[in-house]
């Protein structure tokens, strides 16, 4: 008899451990209680325009391509890659421009005409990152904490870089570099699992490594494609998906987990069940105690996005670009400390349609602008939308974007209140918990359940953390441990 799995959420990281298990015999239900898979990584289209509501990139390509290889076939056979150059342009509050260019030679003559002392510097800090990343390859992407180490992880440790990697991460970004344009560029790499740089551990260097050496890509169509593709070998894989349906509770029979139940009353038997979602739910789900959710000191950020369908064509700009606040250190206190959306935030632009011209309905151009935003479930009102949307679209004009109001054809806004209700993440958080510190940065929830046989847990709120490739990772580390220990 085929031994039974059931998930809790439909996004990247419920997806992909669907199809692992799938693929390894197991008859697997996976339960959404949205209209559409994907979780975070969705989609949104109006009147010919079609944006990515979620991450606009992917790193780690060959990530992606494990899991199709898994059920038997190819990335490239679903999905076309876009490699991005440059990978993006930065825009500094006095003017400045720079493109922060993949091609080495390129980027060593940008370097050269800001501060030439930083050539060394740049290559000092992505040996860091290689050093970082060779180790974390082998031990904490590859296993989760407290597992008993093999001989691969034990002979890794030996290597581990000790020098500025356990230390902070903006001061070891100001070790490396001297121009101010260069700290504040590299210091933004923390905001992709959510944190602060300035208070994020060194070995975060990895991130910005990872992109320059193996590249920042687009998803021709955009990334939605990724999970249009996996449905499509989940069906095959004879999953049974469940939409629009939520979960209401885990049965346990004392410490043993044996089923859900969804909100329309149907049990659903299980030997195991997989939370995708955020793991301070379940204590709840499993009827101990009303959870408080994620604290608040805890989580990541959240962010306020705003996608636009303009009639005006923009052959001017990049696929992605930056503008940057004058003051990154004060933008991130007023997150961070004082809990609000910042005076002067940072925002990112991406423009799809600007490589990707199916995206629009002819003319035009897709904008996705997004700013960072705490996520502590604060009054998100038509006032509070109207203030931030002023300061957002006041922040990209002043660096030298157009005026594009007369343009708007169609507008959609996701607030961290939007994104806590259509996702039943805390505060709208995006990230899970931040990474502040070692316990947050290394020691987030585990893969498995301490005191429920048979739960387990899968994305950016387990380890091994938020993004899109680590969210692939902990699916892997999670079938691997759910076959260890409840396979046939």
């Amino acid at each position: 008899m085929k031994k039974r799995a059931a998930v809790i959420g439909g996004g990247l990281g419920g997806l992909a451990i669907a199809l692992r298990l799938a693929i390894r015999g197991w008859n697997v239900t996976l339960c959404e209680r949205g209209a559409t898979l994907g979780g975070k990584m969705n989609l949104w289209s109006s009147q010919g325009f079609r944006f990515d509501t979620g991450p606009s990139l992917i790193t780690m390509p060959w990530i992606f391509d494990d899991l199709f290889r898994v059920a038997g076939t190819r990335l490239e056979d679903h999905c076309e890659l876009v490699c991005l150059h440059p990978l993006a342009r930065y825009i500094f509050d006095d003017g400045l421009q720079i493109n922060y260019s993949a091609a080495l030679p390129d980027w060593l003559a940008t370097i050269r005409d800001i501060e030439p002392r930083d050539v060394e510097g740049f290559f000092r800090y992505m040996r860091l990152g290689a050093r970082i990343y060779e180790l974390s390859r082998i031990t904490f992407l590859r296993r989760m904490p407290g597992e008993k180490p093999d001989r691969k992880t034990l002979a890794a440790l030996r290597h581990l870089p000790l020098r500025h990697s356990w230390g902070n991460y903006h001061r070891t970004v100001v070790a490396h570099f001297r121009s101010p344009y260069f700290q504040q560029l590299f210091d933004r790499y923390p905001t992709y699992v959510g944190s602060s740089p300035y208070k994020i551990p060194a070995t975060f260097t990895i991130i910005p490594y990872l992109e320059y050496a193996f590249g920042g890509w687009y998803v021709r169509g955009g990334l939605y494609r990724l999970i249009e593709c996996l449905v499509e070998l989940l069906q095959r894989a004879q999953v049974n998906l469940i939409n629009n349906m939520e979960v209401v509770s885990i049965e346990h029979q004392g410490k043993g987990i044996s089923g859900i139940v969804l909100a329309d009353g149907i049990r659903i038997p299980a030997d195991v069940v997989i939370m995708n979602g955020d793991p301070s739910r379940v204590p709840q789900l499993l009827g101990e105690h009303l959870s408080a959710g994620l604290p608040v000191q805890d989580r990541s950020l959240s962010g306020v996005v705003i996608l636009l369908g303009i009639s005006r064509t923009l052959p001017q700009f990049h696929h992605h670009a930056i503008y940057f606040s004058r003051d990154y250190h004060q933008e991130f206190h007023q997150l961070f400390h004082e809990q609000r959306f910042p005076d002067d935030p940072t925002v990112y632009v991406n423009i799809a349609s600007r490589s990707d011209r199916s995206l629009v309905p002819g003319g035009g151009e897709t904008l996705y602008l997004m700013a960072n935003a705490p996520a502590n479930g604060g009054s998100w009102d038509s006032r509070m939308i109207g203030e931030v949307r002023r300061k957002i679209l006041e922040r990209i004009r002043k660096g030298g974007f157009p005026d594009i109001e007369s343009d708007i054809v169609v507008s959609d806004i996701w607030t961290p209140g939007r994104m806590a209700s259509q996702y039943l993440m805390p505060g709208g958080v995006i990230y899970g918990t931040n990474s502040h510190g070692w316990k947050r940065a290394f020691l987030r929830p585990p893969n498995v359940d301490r005191f429920y046989r048979g739960l387990y847990y899968v994305g950016g709120g387990t380890h091994p953390g938020g993004g899109t490739p680590t969210v692939l990772l902990s699916a892997e580390i999670t079938s691997r441990l759910i076959e260890e220990h409840a396979g046939s």
